[in-house]
């Protein structure tokens, strides 16, 4: 565990659904399937990415975040990396502290290099865990309550280091789910204080009556999870940027008054992450 400490930038994140204010993403500039590491890859490997498209396409999400009045920060892209676009995966905010991810796939490690670096140049301070296996895909925050998935990404070790470091305002509540749907946000996601969306069939019956009793839960469809309907991104007020081609979910979403902004990112599902995967929140307001 390494705590760098730089100049004061304010850095805030109590939930999934809090206005967004500032964000790190980065270009899928080299963003290529070199090693299968998720089931949606294995779907697309002959297929492959198609470079131009994945970068008109994310400069358009980068463009409606903007619009949508959120502060974006570009981390600079390495040939080396080639998921880097997921920018979720290699940090996370927890409440007033960023926190530096131990990647487990060997295509990614390195990429948290990048992000520390730029922290630095930023005069960001945070934690590094190092050590225990965690990705930010799995770690979702609402309040004072922390949700963190049990993966192939995340490990047990981690979760409890994690919970070790926090302030006692917080309480980590682990999540089990089937291990081929890669982090916790591919199949739940908190939407707003009382709704989230879930695919139930990766996730154990004890977890599911747990989340019943907290959130109005929309399910998602296997199909329209292999699209990655719940790895939704919400900007704050009802808003959510949602791929076009989960309707089921978007009529689902917009039936309980969230207006859906319709941005095609299909290139980059490819890769196996969507709009919660592409995104590393720095401040949500409240």
């Amino acid at each position: 565990m390494q705590n760098t400490q730089q100049g004061h930038t304010n850095i805030s994140c109590f939930s999934e659904y809090a206005p967004l204010k500032k964000v790190i993403l980065c270009q899928p500039q080299y963003m290529t399937i070199r090693d299968v590491i998720n089931e949606t890859q294995k779907h697309f490997k002959d297929e492959g990415i198609h470079i131009e498209v994945a970068l008109e396409q994310h400069d358009y999400f980068v463009k409606t975040l903007r619009e949508n009045g959120v502060e974006v920060y570009l981390l600079p892209y390495h040939k080396k990396f080639p998921e880097q676009v997921f920018t979720r995966d290699i940090g996370f905010t927890l409440g007033k502290t960023i926190f530096v991810a131990d990647m487990a796939a060997e295509v990614r490690q390195g990429e948290e290099n990048v992000l520390k670096q730029w922290l630095e140049d930023e005069g960001i301070s945070y934690y590094n865990i190092i050590g225990d296996m965690i990705e930010g895909g799995d770690v979702i925050i609402d309040q004072d309550t922390i949700y963190i998935g049990i993966s192939n990404r995340t490990n047990r070790e981690a979760i409890n280091h994690l919970s070790d470091l926090l302030d006692k305002q917080f309480t980590v509540t682990p999540i089990d789910f089937q291990e081929k749907f890669l982090h916790l946000d591919c199949v739940f996601n908190i939407v707003s204080e009382k709704v989230a969306l879930i695919y139930s069939k990766a996730l154990k019956k004890e977890d599911i009556e747990m989340l019943q009793s907290r959130y109005e839960l929309i399910e998602v469809t296997e199909e329209e999870q292999f699209t990655l309907g719940t790895n939704v991104l919400s900007i704050g007020d009802n808003r959510i940027l949602s791929l076009p081609v989960n309707k089921k979910v978007n009529d689902e979403l917009r039936k309980r008054n969230f207006e859906i902004i319709e941005v095609d990112i299909t290139e980059i599902i490819k890769s196996g992450g969507s709009f919660r995967c592409c995104t590393l929140p720095l401040l949500r307001g409240e």
